[in-house]
């Protein structure tokens, strides 16, 4: 994913969130409990992350905190995706998608 600012996120299969700014790696972000399969930009300078814990996150692009986690899924978030409105919507490998507000 990336931020307006062109600060790229990636996920990784140890459960991080590596930043990176210009090529390089700057920062790692640590909450999930296992890899992170998804992520996505959303309004109000937020990043959101899917993981195989079954779990969305919710990090400040800004200072690059964990401000909250969505649970709802029992299986793995596999997708995200922000709509015009600011919904995040969340697919998981238990068939499900679940939208957040």
């Amino acid at each position: 994913a990336i931020a307006a600012d062109g600060t790229l996120f990636s996920g990784a299969t140890d459960a991080t969130i590596r930043v990176w700014s210009d090529g390089e790696h700057v920062d790692t972000l640590i909450s999930h409990g296992g890899p992170v399969l998804a992520l996505a930009i959303g309004k109000h300078d937020k990043l959101y992350s899917g993981s195989s814990d079954g779990t969305v996150r919710v990090w400040s692009i800004a200072d690059r905190t964990h401000l909250s986690t969505l649970r709802g899924h029992t299986s793995g978030v596999v997708s995200l995706a922000v709509g015009i409105d600011g919904t995040v919507y969340s697919g998981s490998v238990d068939t499900t998608i679940r939208a957040w507000s």
